[in-house]
């Protein structure tokens, strides 16, 4: 009997006798010596170092867990051909920070929320790769220092509304721009939100760093280093474990004069806390040694204070402007003070200013002043606000750049040149940023959500992005948008390729027979009182004019979307504790099986369901899960399912795959040798082959489960949403969450 034979009776024995129960990964790589834990100097609180137990039961993330997941899937055997890169390379995604080289002119640094640092040698037009592939490529922060030192800082401290955004592994420098890296440290840092380098000594380094979102404790508040990073003390730490620092300041005519900010911020599956008592501005005057926080007429420390923006004028270094929303998301005030930070006084709340920060001022907290001109500034927002008075009068530009700014620096060299970075990439504008933007040609770093193919054209790919819409291969020279919003689920009719179907965040979406040329909206002729970020839009295996839409009930359509009807009551339960995000509670993946009768579906607090009779009658076979990510049944055979769960925003890095063969009755663990990070698709391939997407990309089991490799070679090591099995053409493709589309032929 062959090895894999013998493998393959043991996991159907496995599948037939298992329960179903949170499983226990098995596999992970132990760490290396060099992995252990070496604390940094510093103060220390009575929670420091200490992480919480979080909604999964026993589970917690532990120290280093994705650069010693990164490294165990790197280990894994790699089987099959090279990733090829799909694109797109004309849409670009969102830049999280922006440097500038003080030895090389017209070389801009450019940080990828979750697709690594980028270069451009032509002043902003073309950027290339500058960070490794097998790295993490969740970013928070670059800088350079006036040796030309550049410095990344792992992590993005922007954190999701309905969407997720991912942690790092520590600040990171290279000497070569960007052609080699070394770690400096601060590995359990989380998101590193801000790298500030004396001028005048390039030795001497201040970090930002904001810490995990999900765990409390690790490597939070403000750092220092004074020997270039080989050695760092914590010089002033948050008011709580979930308190971190997302900027520090040098004040440019006294370097032992900093100012800082702390922002209270956690998250957890049904509820987001993104302020409280820890969030304020600092100040120190003995170069971080003591820190004050700054009153005068700001918002005194409560629960209620949310992310805030901290700018400081380089001609006038006594000006400073502070913007700062409340714990909710709404605009809580701009502030100006005139004496270095004494006093501030609350400017006039104009409609723009309050409007710029929706209900999400979370996700900014940007304050940029121009250097030659104190009371020029721009801020942060949905469109870009631009104050020429000193904040008593603003314009709001939301036409000339795509909109949601994080990034913005000024080019020395040249007068009047800035660079902006937004969730729709780099643009640089010579008219210190009063318009005149003109879009960089060339940034393949957009966030996937779902990729969608066709067995009829395999030139013809569409994907939800990340504030991008939904992009499609056809219909220009490029890709293009077709539907715009955060673009979510994305199907293509596998028997009419002009049949496409597209969404846009929290299920509204659209249906187009003229390969979306012309889209009609559906989403208000279903049934459901709460709607997933992503909310699942499938066909039927057998006929795709019947098609499944999960909210917190499932509706079933006969004709191709134009009309619905709800087969379930709900199978949640119920809306979560936030009352701003109130979608929590709702159906995250649908599987109809081929029979025609039975479905099965999974929801985002953990319950996994099946119904046999087209949803008459309805059987719970899981619940108390993480995030179930996505069911899967095989097309013949109904009683063969896999169940894929995420429990990444409960704080924990497990990988989960399970499966049975016998319609979910008994489940048993299939994570096997997978590294340990969240699973995130699954698709069936030829016999027993199965493939998955995780946070580390893309692995195949041959034997059906337990027994991992890594798939290809050349994929970078980012997360993946989606994958689609494409047999008629023998390809796999993934939709990248910061890299783009990828695919690979396979067997």
């Amino acid at each position: 009997m062959t090895r894999r034979r013998t493998l393959c009776l043991a996991l159907v024995t496995a599948l037939l006798t298992g329960v179903a129960q949170v499983p226990t990964a098995v596999g992970a790589v132990p760490p290396r010596p060099d992995d252990e834990y070496r604390p940094v100097r510093g103060p220390s609180a009575p929670a420091e170092f200490r992480y919480l137990q979080k909604t999964v039961p026993g589970v917690a993330l532990p120290r280093h867990a994705y650069d010693t997941a990164a490294r165990a899937a790197a280990r894994l055997p790699a089987v099959g051909g090279t990733w090829k890169a799909v694109g797109p390379t004309n849409i670009g995604g969102r830049i999280t920070s922006l440097a500038l080289d003080p030895l090389r002119a017209d070389t801009v640094y450019a940080a990828a929320a979750s697709g690594g640092v980028w270069v451009s040698r032509d002043a902003g037009q073309r950027f290339e790769p500058a960070w490794p592939d097998g790295w993490t490529q969740a970013m928070g922060a670059v800088a350079t220092g006036p040796d030309g030192t550049l410095y990344a800082g792992t992590g993005e401290v922007n954190p999701g509304g309905g969407s997720i955004t991912y942690e790092g592994t520590g600040l990171y420098a290279s000497r070569d721009g960007g052609r080699s890296w070394r770690f400096l440290g601060l590995r359990d840092s989380g998101a590193i939100g801000g790298i500030t380098v004396d001028p005048r000594d390039p030795k001497r380094i201040f970090v930002a760093a904001a810490g995990s979102l999900y765990n409390g404790g690790g490597d939070r508040g403000v750092y220092r280093s004074t020997d270039g990073g080989v050695t760092w003390a914590r010089t002033l730490a948050g008011a709580n474990e979930f308190t971190g620092a997302t900027e520090v300041l040098l004040d440019p005519r006294d370097p032992d004069r900093l100012h800082a900010v702390l922002w209270d911020h956690r998250r957890v599956p049904d509820l987001r806390t993104y302020g409280g008592v820890g969030s304020g501005v600092y100040r120190s005057t003995d170069g971080g040694a003591s820190w004050q926080r700054l009153a005068g007429g700001l918002p005194a420390a409560g629960p209620d204070v949310g992310r805030i923006g901290l700018g400081q004028s380089a001609s006038d270094p006594d000006r400073l402007y502070a913007i700062v929303n409340s714990t909710a998301g709404p605009f809580a005030g701009f502030y100006a003070s005139t004496d270095g930070g004494d006093a501030w006084t609350r400017l006039p709340d104009t409609p723009d200013l309050t409007a710029s920060q929706s209900t999400f001022g979370w996700w900014f907290g940007k304050v940029w002043v121009d250097p030659d001109e104190p009371s020029h500034v721009h801020v942060a927002g949905v469109p870009l606000l631009t104050t020429r008075d000193g904040g008593q009068s603003w314009t709001a530009d939301s036409t000339s750049t795509h909109v949601d700014h994080h990034a913005m620096i000024w080019d020395r060299r040249y007068p009047q040149r800035v660079y902006l970075g937004n969730d729709g990439g780099t643009y640089r504008s010579d008219s210190d940023g009063d318009g005149g933007w003109v879009k960089a040609t060339h940034e393949p770093y957009t966030q996937f959500y779902s990729v969608a193919t066709t067995p009829q054209d395999p030139d013809r790919i569409s994907g939800g992005t990340q504030d991008n819409g939904s992009l499609r291969s056809w219909g220009g020279s490029a890709f293009n948008e077709y539907l715009g919003g955060d673009g979510e689920e994305n199907q293509i009719n596998p028997r009419d390729r002009e049949n496409v179907y597209a969404c846009y965040q929290y299920g509204n979406c659209f249906w187009s027979v003229d390969g979306g040329d012309t889209m009609t909206y559906f989403g208000n002729r279903v049934t459901g009182a709460r709607r997933n970020w992503f909310t699942p839009v499938v066909f039927d295996p057998r006929d795709p004019s019947v098609m499944y839409y999960g909210a917190n009930v499932l509706n079933r359509s006969t004709d191709g979307g134009r009309t619905w009807t709800a087969i379930s009551g709900d199978l949640t339960g119920g809306p979560g504790r936030d009352p701003i995000y109130t979608n929590y509670g709702t159906i995250t993946t649908v599987a109809p099986a081929g029979d025609g009768r039975t479905i099965y579906v999974g929801t985002d607090d953990g319950r996994v369901w099946v119904t046999r009779d087209l949803g008459a009658s309805w059987t719970l076979l899981l619940s108390g899960q993480p995030w179930v990510t996505r069911v899967v049944v095989d097309p013949a055979r109904a009683g063969r399912v896999y169940v894929t769960l995420s429990a990444y925003r409960s704080g924990s890095d497990r990988p989960y795959v399970l499966g049975s063969l016998d319609g979910g009755r008994h489940f048993a663990d299939l994570s096997g040798t997978l590294p340990r990070a969240p699973v995130n698709d699954l698709v069936i391939g030829r016999g027993l082959t199965l493939y998955v997407a995780t946070d580390q990309g893309v692995f195949v089991s041959p034997t059906g489960g337990a027994i991992w490799l890594r798939q290809g070679r050349g994929l970078p090591m980012v997360p993946v949403d989606d994958i689609e099995y494409d047999a008629t053409h023998q390809r796999l493709v993934a939709g990248t969450f910061g890299r783009g589309i990828y695919q690979v032929r396979v067997g």
